[in-house]
C-alpha cells in the first residue's frame, strides 16, 4: 500500500512539474523571470512594444486610465496571435491641455523626451533592437514622430516605429452628430469590451461634449489653448451612445492593425542598416555623393 501511494505521489508530482514546465511564455516584461525574459527576447525576434497610454478625465463616465487600459489590451491580445515582449505601463506622455482636471499627470516637455528616450535606450540594451511605440492617446500624435525623429540626432543599434491608428469602425446608421475625439461614442464603446466593469455609461450626460467653439480662427491656424477652448470639459462626443457591438468590431481592427505592424517590423531588415549608412554619411556631409 505504501509503495502505490508513494507511487501516485510521483506520478502526480510529475504531472505537476510538467504542467509547470508547460506553462505559456508570458508577453508581458514584468512577468517573466531573467532567464524567461532571455528566451522570450530571442522568440519576439528582438522585437518590442511600448504601449503608451496617458492619465487624464475622459468626460464623467470613464477612468482617468482609459487610454493606458484600452492600448495595453490591444496590445496583449496582439502579441497573442505574434509574439512580442510588452513593455510595462508607460503613461508619461503629452496632455498639458488637461491639466486643469482631477488625477491628470503632466510631465514637462524635457521630461517627457528625455524619459521616453532612456526608456527605449535601456529596453534596446536589453536586447529589444525594435522598438514598437503603440499610440493610444491623441495628444502624442505629434510627439511621437517627432520623438522618432530625432533618433538621427545619434547613433541607435536599434529602430523606434511608432504605430497609431486603425480602420475607424463606421456606426451603422450613419455619421456621428459632431466631433468623437475623446470620451464619446468610440472611445466609450472600446471600454465596453476591455474594460466594463468601468463604464458608468449612465452618467455619460452629466456633462456637455458638445464642442463650444469659443475662439474663431481659420483651419490652418494653431493655437496651444484650441482644445480647451473647444471642449472645456474634456470631453469630446457623447459617451450615452457607445455599444458593445461597436467596440467589439473597433477593438478587433486595432489588434489587426498591431499584429500587422509586428510582422512588417519582424520583416524589415532595412531600417536599422540604413540607419547605420546614415549615421556614417552624416560624419562627413561634404563627402555625400549622389
Amino acid at each position: 500500500m505504501r509503495q502505490l501511494f508513494a507511487m501516485v505521489c510521483l506520478v502526480s508530482l510529475g504531472c505537476v512539474n510538467a504542467a509547470v514546465g508547460q506553462t505559456k511564455l508570458s508577453t508581458k516584461w514584468e512577468e517573466l523571470n531573467a532567464e524567461e525574459f532571455r528566451e522570450a527576447i530571442g522568440k519576439s525576434q528582438r522585437t518590442c512594444l511600448l504601449p503608451f497610454g496617458i492619465l487624464e478625465k475622459h468626460g464623467p463616465h470613464l477612468p482617468l486610465g482609459t487610454d493606458l487600459l484600452n492600448v495595453r489590451y490591444v496590445s496583449e491580445h496582439a502579441a497573442l496571435q505574434e509574439y512580442a515582449v510588452i513593455f510595462p505601463a508607460y503613461y508619461f506622455g503629452q496632455i498639458a491641455e488637461a491639466r486643469h482636471e482631477p488625477g491628470t499627470l503632466a510631465y514637462s516637455r524635457k521630461m517627457q523626451l528625455e524619459l521616453l528616450q532612456a526608456t527605449t535606450d535601456e529596453m534596446a540594451r536589453n536586447g529589444c533592437k525594435k522598438i514598437i511605440i503603440v499610440n493610444g492617446h491623441g495628444g502624442n500624435e505629434d510627439l511621437l514622430p517627432y520623438f522618432a525623429q530625432t533618433q538621427l540626432d545619434a547613433p541607435h543599434d536599434y529602430v523606434v516605429y511608432v504605430q497609431w491608428g486603425h480602420e475607424a469602425t463606421k456606426k451603422a446608421g450613419g455619421e456621428k452628430n459632431g466631433p468623437d475625439w475623446h470620451a464619446g461614442e468610440t472611445e466609450t464603446s472600446n471600454m465596453l469590451v476591455t474594460n466594463p466593469n468601468l463604464v458608468h455609461l449612465d452618467r455619460a450626460k452629466d456633462e456637455s461634449g458638445g464642442d463650444q467653439r469659443r475662439v474663431k480662427l481659420p483651419e490652418n491656424v494653431y493655437t496651444g489653448i484650441w482644445w480647451y477652448a473647444r471642449f472645456p470639459f474634456h470631453y469630446s462626443g457623447d459617451g450615452s451612445t457607445a455599444t458593445k457591438e461597436q467596440g467589439e468590431a473597433d477593438i478587433q481592427n486595432w489588434i489587426h492593425a498591431i499584429v500587422k505592424t509586428i510582422k512588417a517590423v519582424k520583416a524589415d531588415e532595412e531600417s536599422l542598416k540604413l540607419q547605420n549608412e546614415f549615421y556614417e554619411k552624416s560624419k562627413h556631409p561634404l563627402d555625400t555623393q549622389h
